[in-house]
């Protein structure tokens, strides 16, 4: 059996990372072809990555074809999976997004505040194209889909697009499993967190290694500031004993911007008025790899591509492929529809969470009831979620404005108002549906 991956976004600096996982996979999941597709406007990136991956198959010995598209609808043709990792604008979008938020004083990233609402914006629609096209020529294909926001995105694609074979995937459950592995001295293999939540905001409220719950000390080691986990992209400063005595929960690295606001507001301002926002150190980073991959000896990802904040990413998305083509039945932490999982949100509403991973998808893991402590938040989250999906859908700037005003990053209804007038503005080539009627 022939099987061909698209990765759509395939100039992104992160591709490297799948090429490895779907090489290091081929004896279980034995593709033969690779598609990379992008647009025009990153044709340069795309060629390099081409040619890179190409190198890195070689090496591997491996019967995999390395193709380039820019004709996304021809790259589909035969698709069996299909990945996404695209970027809306750029990183100059991203920029925008971390900028303008920052300069009001709200802290603005690239999924969650006021830019993570607007980095949605741009993208819900371009895969709600991807998906309809995906619908007409390959509705048998899975589409994992990586681009942040991607619980958001996930959703959009479950209530609004043609093709419902739709996994979102994200690195941070995995990075948490490493850091627990690494705190507690043990293989990450052995790791299991029952997990609870949303995407990037999702909350671990059991661990288990090989089987025996070892909550209690994992929480009581995280009270030491030389325990902790997190990605490239964001600096842990740790947890207080009484938050995690308190809550009795696994936090992840992105609740620093929830629940530890105002140092991480003062440590954003440092941080840009000494290195710009983080999507220009990005720039900086990727125009660095970049001279790496453009070298022809080059046949394997460089150990630079983990400052890039994207480390684990191809075990998270082709851990998911394999068990599909092998029908495993494995636990795995995927975004998909909480049907029942979660008893506190609606049935359609899409969660971070475990699920068996088979042919037929993910089968989620029940959870029940939110912990008290954390219910009515990760309820506003999800109800803010809502609202963003629906301003991308139909490009009502009510929509947007509610959002913005119950996202507990911005919370200020004169702030709200700014920020959107000031973003729709920034990005307005890239926000058609706002401007439909004008």
């Amino acid at each position: 059996m022939t099987v061909k991956v698209v990765i759509i976004g395939g100039g992104s600096s992160y591709t490297p990372e799948i090429i490895e996982g779907l090489v290091a996979r081929h004896d279980q999941f034995p593709i033969s072809e690779i598609a990379l597709v992008d647009i025009e406007q990153g044709r340069a990136k795309l060629q390099t990555i081409e040619q890179l991956a190409q190198r890195m198959v070689a090496k591997s010995g491996k019967p995999i074809k390395v193709t380039a598209h820019f004709d996304r609808r021809q790259a589909l043709e035969g698709a069996h999976f299909v990945t996404s990792q695209i970027r809306v604008g750029g990183l100059k979008a991203r920029e925008k997004d971390e900028r303008i938020p920052l300069s009001h004083g709200l802290l603005g990233q690239e999924t969650n505040g006021a830019g993570g609402i607007f980095k949605a914006l741009r993208t819900i629609p371009v895969l709600l194209d991807i998906a309809e096209d995906m619908a007409a020529i390959c509705p048998d294909a899975w589409l994992l889909n990586f681009t942040n926001p991607a619980g958001m995105v996930t959703e959009a694609l479950m209530k609004h697009g043609k093709h419902k074979q739709v996994i979102g995937v994200c690195n941070i459950p995995f990075n948490m499993r490493t850091g627990v592995a690494e705190v507690l001295q043990c293989e990450t293999n052995d790791v299991e967190i029952e997990f609870v939540g949303l995407n990037h905001f999702i909350f671990g409220r059991r661990v288990l290694i090989k089987g025996e719950d070892r909550t209690e000390e994992v929480l009581e080691k995280l009270k030491d500031p030389d325990n902790q986990y997190s990605p490239a992209n964001i600096v842990s400063e740790g947890w207080s004993d009484l938050f995690l005595s308190a809550f009795k929960l696994l936090p992840n690295p992105y609740h620093s911007y929830y629940f530890k606001g105002a140092s991480m507001l003062e440590k954003s301002i440092e941080d840009y008025n000494k290195n710009g926002t983080r999507a220009e150190v990005v720039q900086t980073v990727e125009e660095s790899l970049f001279k790496k991959y453009d070298d022809v000896t080059l046949d394997h990802k460089p150990e630079e591509l983990e400052q890039r904040g994207g480390a684990y990413y191809s075990d998270a998305a082709c851990n998911i492929m394999t068990s599909i083509f092998n029908d495993s039945g494995d636990v795995q932490t995927v975004n998909t529809l909480n049907n029942g999982a979660i008893s506190d949100l609606p049935d359609d509403a899409v969660i971070e969470t475990n699920a068996l991973i088979g042919k037929q998808g993910p089968r989620t893991l029940s959870i029940g009831k939110l912990p008290l402590g954390v219910k009515g938040i990760v309820q506003l989250m999800k109800n803010m979620e809502e609202l963003v999906i629906e301003a991308a859908v139909t490009g009502d700037t009510h929509y947007l404005y509610q959002a913005l005003l119950i996202n507990p990053l911005v919370r200020d209804e004169a702030l709200a108002e700014t920020v959107m007038n000031e973003l729709l503005e920034a990005h307005k080539d890239d926000l058609p549906q706002f401007y439909k009627n004008v």
